[in-house]
């Protein structure tokens, strides 16, 4: 395997992925890395790629009125962002700005889906880690809610 193929195989998200779905992945992918401050995208920019982080730290952000920009959440080595190149209307739901030094793999999310398409058992695989990782943010900001709310409305 090369180098991009390795990282791909090693990393957490494509863990156990058949070899002949990491070569066609590294086919669109490239290892980048950023300077704390690049800016990955912004919320309502079209989805058009996938992060793998490999090491460092990226915030997801939203922007709201009256508040600024608010840190929604912090994603580091080892996890995924950018999943709404998979999703329809294909549109990043929130900004992701480097926070640290930062080494991704970067994946053509618009040729993966295609990809995904063609072969159902790959779309489907993508799929089940999309849901699974998608279902740990959730819980993470479910916890990060009740930090901030339930504080609100504990009982003496």
């Amino acid at each position: 395997m090369k180098t991009l193929e390795l990282a791909i195989a090693k990393h957490p998200f494509f863990d156990d992925l058949p070899e002949e779905d990491i070569r066609s992945i590294a086919g669109q992918a490239n290892i980048v890395n950023f300077k704390e401050g690049d800016v990955l995208f912004k919320e309502g920019d079209d989805a058009d790629k996938f992060y793998l982080i490999i090491k460092g730290k990226v915030a997801l952000e939203t922007y709201t009125p009256g508040r600024g920009v608010i840190n929604i959440q912090t994603v580091e080595d080892g996890e995924m962002l950018g999943w709404s190149w998979l999703v329809a209307p294909y549109k990043y739901r929130f900004a992701a700005k480097v926070i640290t030094k930062t080494e991704m793999i970067v994946i053509n999310g618009t040729q993966l889906r295609a990809d995904c398409e063609k072969k159902p058992v790959l779309g489907y695989e993508m799929m089940k880690r999309m849901v699974r990782a998608i279902a740990l943010r959730l819980e993470q900001t479910r916890l990060m809610l009740m930090d901030i709310y339930g504080k609100r409305y504990k009982k003496n």
